[in-house]
């Protein structure tokens, strides 16, 4: 069929219908004259349906680009964390999702809905659609704890309680915050971590003087930052643990910088006093000089109790502060224990035998088995189980309970809030379809702007939080020279895939508590892939650590050794050359490096090979001996010349 004819049929010109056809997916050239005509009857058939579709479509794209040059023309600045799902950034944007899929695009970043990207990409997207970016991790806490507190909304309930406390125990690692928690509850928590280091969020309930108390345990590490800020935002009260023998840390500090700005009550825990190194005092007069924190005793507000996990001494007076303290703030912990559950995830990670898995903290209602579950607006799933923090199964969960949910259908991310809805209000159509082994983008540099030696890494952990925690904690290694690059971060074992993405991206497979069979260790041999696993978090740091270490290149720096003054020449042979001297300066020793100085200026370099004094070969001379030198130089030495003589160190930069 003629062009002509077909443009006459759809009531079109010529032109028209050349500009629209490849459009609507039939790209028959700009110049054709004639056209088959079994493909003009499908075009004549799909006309008015596809023309429909793309002035739609072209619509959109319009509605896009005035979004756009709207955000360009008032120039907004948005607030996001370090990281953020491309879904919840085109809602921050103000923009559709497509929109935002297309810019990561065009940098080379395939990302889908719910994977996450860093700051840095959001950034770059952010300054090509004419938005602002700036770091907010504190506006994000905040917007969770008024999401919480809107969730939590208890005005006109007639059915109020005062909930049982949350208590967040805090400290540097190793002071001693799980034996703590171990001899309050008399259980053996220690042993179960590895190191005897708390690397996850566990959360335990105690009963004192017929009152139930809930413990909120979080990691002292550094790497846990973020894991003890959600352990301070989900709790009422709060002890900060301190070591008798050792006194203020950085992590402690960092620590009641977190207690403070959560405005949270807290009791300061002195711990090992039965040590013979202890010393309670002076750990008190640091309190007061480092953190302004005045004992009751010392005419101050800081309550502190001395005690020994290890012998159980201090620990009944401290069980009672905590009591005392959670009366004089009961107001604030009133709850509806007939409200449909709500609360904070404190830990998700996938069970080999339950699937994914999730500690919920419950803040107001009761939890019970058969409950919809949402997260961010999205369908989690059905209560199948619950389960205490002693692994025994319940019905329900009531206000400040800790417990286990089974039946979920993906891990949500800590420090999300949870509630329950009713079947008739979920809606259907945000049922999530996150995998077990969910990824989250990461663009450590810009490719353009790094010309140093990356790292890649893909890394796969136990539980989300630990992976979240070695993330935040590499990251911070990056330098000029060196850089890691998280390639991939998911959950569960180190699978074939795994080592799939790591060959194609020549990186390394790290595991933290996670298991690998045999089938992937043969497949990773094959593609020369490393793959390493860890228990103990810090373990992993310090080999990554090591690892960019090697990668530095040293600085040279020069050592200037001392002086000689050339008295004798004795003989000169191309290179090498063998003259008499006095020491005028410092100490030279063999197989040094030299400058030969005349006239105050240096006229060349040479190398400093043997030393003699008293016709025996020595390793040094000292100032104003006399020595023989072989010296190899290109310069041809005099009498009266200078040589100073110096080595150089390769100097490495620490990490």
């Amino acid at each position: 069929m003629n062009i002509t004819e077909l443009a006459r049929r759809l009531r079109v010109s010529p032109q028209e219908l050349r500009d629209t056809l490849p459009k609507i997916g039939f790209d028959i050239g700009q110049k054709a004259i004639k056209i088959d005509q079994y493909l003009a009857q499908r075009i004549i058939r799909e006309w008015p349906r596809l023309t429909r579709d793309l002035k739609n479509r072209e619509e959109r794209e319009r509605q896009q680009e005035e979004a756009v040059a709207t955000a360009r023309a008032e120039r907004r600045v948005v607030k996001i964390g370090p990281v953020i799902t491309v879904k919840d950034l085109a809602n921050v944007f103000g923009l559709p999702v497509n929109r935002i899929l297309t810019e990561l695009m065009q940098n080379g970043i395939f990302a889908s809905l719910n994977e996450k990207i860093d700051f840095d990409t959001a950034t770059i997207i952010g300054s090509e659609l004419g938005i602002g970016v700036v770091a907010s991790e504190e506006e994000a806490m905040d917007n969770d704890i008024n999401e919480l507190k809107e969730a939590e909304n208890i005005s006109g309930s007639n059915n109020l309680i005062v909930r049982p406390p949350i208590v967040v125990v805090m400290g540097h690692v190793d002071h001693g915050k799980t034996q703590l928690l171990d001899a309050i509850r008399h259980t053996d928590v220690v042993a179960t971590e590895a190191g005897g280091i708390t690397q996850h969020i566990g959360a335990y309930q105690i009963s004192r003087k017929d009152k139930e108390v809930t413990f909120v345990d979080t990691p002292g590490h550094e790497a846990f930052t973020a894991m003890r800020k959600r352990g301070a935002k989900v709790a009422d009260l709060a002890i900060l643990v301190i070591a008798a023998d050792d006194g203020i840390k950085p992590q402690t500090i960092e620590a009641y910088r977190i207690i403070k700005e959560a405005k949270i009550p807290f009791v300061v825990a002195i711990n090992k006093i039965d040590k013979p190194e202890a010393n309670v005092d002076r750990v008190k007069q640091e309190l007061a000089n480092e953190l302004g924190l005045v004992p009751e005793e010392w005419g101050g507000k800081a309550i502190i109790c001395s005690v020994s996990a290890r012998y159980g001494q201090g620990i009944d007076e401290l069980l009672d502060t905590i009591l005392l303290l959670a009366d004089l703030n009961a107001e604030a912990r009133l709850a509806d224990p007939l409200a449909k559950a709500v609360g904070t995830i404190i830990e998700s990670h996938i069970d080999k035998g339950e699937g994914p898995v999730a500690t919920v903290l419950v803040h107001n209602g009761t939890l019970k088995i058969g409950d919809n579950l949402m997260c961010n607006q999205q369908y989690y799933g059905k209560v199948r189980a619950l389960k205490d923090y002693r692994g025994q199964l319940i019905q329900e969960a009531g206000p400040s309970t800790p417990v286990k949910v089974i039946g979920l259908r993906a891990t949500p991310e800590i420090g999300d809030i949870v509630r329950v809805e009713s079947v008739e209000h979920r809606n259907k159509t945000k049922i999530i379809a996150k995998q077990e082994n969910q990824a989250i983008i990461t663009k450590v540099q810009d490719d353009n702007s790094f010309k140093g030696t990356p790292i890649n890494l893909v890394i796969k952990t136990d539980v989300y939080g630990s992976g979240e925690a070695i993330e935040e904690s590499l990251l911070k290694l990056n330098n000029e020279e060196v850089a890691v690059r998280i390639i991939y971060r998911g959950l569960g074992n180190i699978t074939e895939g795994d080592v799939v993405r790591a060959a194609a991206n020549q990186a390394k497979v790290i595991g933290f508590n996670v298991g690998v069979n045999a089938q992937v260790e043969d497949l990773a041999r094959d593609k020369g892939v490393l793959i390493e696993r860890y228990q103990i978090i810090y373990d992993l740091i310090d080999k990554v650590r090591q690892d960019m270490q090697a990668l530095m290149k040293p600085e040279i720096k020069r050592i200037n050794l001392g002086q000689v003054k050339v008295l004798a020449i004795f003989k000169q042979e191309g290179m090498t050359q063998i003259v008499g001297g006095k020491v005028i300066e410092g100490t030279i020793r063999a197989d040094s490096l030299l400058e030969v100085v005349r006239g105050g200026e240096v006229i060349g370099q040479g190398k400093l090979v043997h030393l003699q004094a008293g016709r025996q070969e020595v390793k040094e001379v000292v100032t104003d001996q006399e020595c023989g030198l072989q010296i190899e130089s290109l310069e041809v030495l005099k009498v009266g010349d200078i040589l100073r003589i110096y080595r150089e160190d390769e100097v490495f930069k620490k990490m």
